[in-house]
C-alpha cells in the first residue's frame, strides 16, 4: 500500500509536470489554456509568414490567434485553426484577410459580416483575398519607379555635367578669392574702426574745444553789435553823403569846360606856359646855383 501511494504521487508529480509543460509552451507561445475561447477554421493556399500565435486582429485589434497550422493532404491546402475570444461573436458571411507587411510577416484580419446569426464555434471563415502592403508597393509604387529611373539617371548625367564643367571650377575659385577678399576688406574695417576709436576721444576734445570758441566768438559778436549800436551811424552816414555831393560838385565843374576849374584843367596854352615857367624856374635854379656871384653881390666895408 505504500508502495502504491508512493507511485501514485511519482505519477501524479510527472502529470502535474507534463500540465504545467505544455502549458508553459502554449503560454510562450502566447497561447493561454486557461482562457475560454471559441475555435474556427479557414484554409489558405500558401502559409508564406504565418506562425502558430499570429494574431488576429479586428479594426487593429486583436481578437484572437492562431492556434495550429496543417496541411490537408486530401484537399491539398493549409488548414489554419484560429483561438477567438469567448466573447468575440462572428457573425455569418464574416471573411479571414492575409496582410503581408513589409518586413515579411504576415498577420490575419477578420472581416465581419453582416449576418443576423452568430457562426458556431468549429465553423469555417473563408479566407478573402486583400492586397497587402507589399502588393501595393509592387503595383503601384514600382512602376512609378520604373518611370523615374530614366529622368534620375538623366538628372545625375547633368549633376556629372554640371560638376566637370571648367566653368564651375572657375566660378569656385573666383568665389574662394572673394571669400579671401572679403575677409582682409573684413580685418581692415575692424582695424579702422579699433582706430576710429581711438581717435573719436581726440576729436570730441576737439568738438567741444570749437564749441567753447564758438561761444566766446559769439559772445565777442553780441559786443560788437551791441558798440556798433551805440556809433552815430545815422550822422556818420549824413557826413559821408554830404562828402560824396561836394565831391560829385568838385568833379562836375572839373568836366565843366566853362567853369574856372575846368578852363584851368582844359586850357592847353595855360597849360603849355606853366610848364615853360616851371621849366624856366628851374634853369635859373639850376645858373644861380652854378653862378651865385653874378646874382648875390656881398661888399664889405
Amino acid at each position: 500500500m505504500k508502495f502504491f501511494t508512493k507511485n501514485v504521487k511519482i505519477a501524479l508529480t510527472v502529470l502535474v509536470g507534463l500540465v504545467l509543460l505544455y502549458w508553459g509552451v502554449n503560454y510562450l507561445k502566447g497561447i493561454n489554456l486557461l482562457t475560454p475561447a471559441n475555435y474556427f477554421y479557414t484554409e489558405v493556399e500558401s502559409a508564406n509568414g504565418l506562425l502558430e500565435s499570429t494574431p488576429v486582429t479586428h479594426n487593429g485589434f486583436q481578437v484572437g490567434q492562431v492556434r495550429e497550422i496543417n496541411y490537408d493532404y486530401q484537399k491539398n491546402k493549409i488548414t489554419v485553426m484560429l483561438s477567438m475570444d469567448k466573447e468575440m461573436k462572428v457573425p455569418e458571411g464574416s471573411t479571414i484577410s492575409m496582410v503581408s507587411g513589409l518586413l515579411g510577416g504576415t498577420s490575419l484580419v477578420l472581416n465581419l459580416g453582416h449576418g443576423a446569426t452568430a457562426m458556431k464555434s468549429g465553423s469555417y471563415i473563408p479566407l478573402t483575398d486583400v492586397p497587402s502592403l507589399v502588393d501595393n508597393v509592387k503595383d503601384n509604387v514600382v512602376p512609378m519607379m520604373t518611370d523615374m529611373l530614366p529622368k534620375v539617371d538623366s538628372i545625375m548625367n547633368n549633376v556629372n555635367d554640371l560638376t566637370g564643367n571648367p566653368a564651375l571650377l572657375a566660378a569656385l575659385t573666383r568665389l574662394d578669392a572673394i571669400t579671401r577678399q572679403l575677409q582682409v576688406t573684413s580685418q581692415q574695417l575692424n582695424a579702422l574702426m579699433s582706430g576710429l576709436n581711438r581717435s573719436v576721444p581726440g576729436v570730441m576734445n576737439n568738438v567741444n574745444g570749437i564749441t567753447s570758441n564758438l561761444s566766446g566768438a559769439s559772445s565777442n559778436i553780441t559786443d560788437l553789435s551791441a558798440s556798433l549800436k551805440e556809433l552815430p551811424l545815422d550822422e556818420t552816414m549824413n557826413k559821408l553823403n554830404t562828402t560824396l555831393s561836394n565831391l560829385q560838385a568838385l568833379s562836375e565843374q572839373l568836366n565843366d569846360k566853362n567853369s574856372s576849374l575846368g578852363k584851368i584843367m582844359n586850357d592847353r596854352e595855360l597849360y603849355d606856359n606853366a610848364n615853360h615857367a616851371i621849366a624856366s624856374l628851374d634853369s635859373l635854379l639850376i645858373d644861380i646855383k652854378a653862378n651865385p656871384k653874378r646874382y648875390i653881390n656881398v661888399k664889405v666895408f
